[in-house]
């Protein structure tokens, strides 16, 4: 089993991740203005078994090909970092969207709904990133399986991400109606996303050159 400052930890990266606009957090914030909060909460449920998928995926084996192979490796942390700044810039470049401006979808199904979710976030580079670029350096083989030590681990992300995603899920609404009439705060809120995301960009380049 991981030790606990380990997981606590991973744990506050990961509370930081999902705290940083993605694809997810997009899909979920625009369900939930569009269709309303239990949208959202269904929507939500599919990115959870996207989270499940990514989880099951490193514990059976893609964590420790990653460990075997350092090219690879460095090559995952490029790719996360040149994704987290390409996040970045769409944020803090001129005319640059908030994640709660309001989009228009189309009212789907409850089981579309569930399935557009698990989608978004199976195709969400920042899943994997997390997953294949972050994880693997809290995994510590000295202490024991490396399958119940990511087990352990991604439990703590998506327990993480469930919380964060259903408070963001039930007050998309009155977040974005509130924004809305200040454009100020949404600015701010705009330019501080992007600013977290810029530094964890630099931060994981830095250290993939390392």
């Amino acid at each position: 089993m991981p030790e606990v400052t380990s997981l606590l930890a991973f744990g506050l990266i990961a509370f930081g991740m999902v705290c940083t606009p993605g694809p997810n957090m997009i899909y979920l914030i625009s369900r939930s203005i569009c269709q309303g909060p239990k949208a959202g909460l269904i929507s939500l449920g599919g990115v959870a078994l996207g989270f499940v998928f990514y989880m099951l995926s490193a514990a059976l084996g893609i964590t420790a090909l990653v460990f075997a192979v350092p090219f690879a490796y460095e090559v995952l942390k490029f790719g996360g970092a040149i994704y987290l700044g390409w996040l970045a810039w769409n944020a803090l470049k001129p005319g640059g969207r908030s994640a709660f401006v309001v989009r228009e979808l189309p009212k789907d199904t409850s089981q579309k709904l569930f399935v557009m979710g698990f989608v978004t976030n199976l195709l969400n580079p920042k899943a994997a990133v997390l997953y294949l670029s972050l994880l693997p350096q809290f995994v510590k083989p000295e202490l024991g399986s490396v399958f119940l030590q990511s087990i352990s681990f991604g439990s703590t992300q998506i327990a993480i991400s469930l919380t964060v995603n259903a408070m963001i899920a039930v007050t998309a609404g009155s977040i974005a109606a509130f924004l809305a009439n200040r454009p100020f705060w949404m600015t701010v809120q705009r330019y501080l996303m992007g600013t977290v995301l810029a530094g964890l960009a630099i931060r994981m380049a830095t250290e993939a050159q390392k």
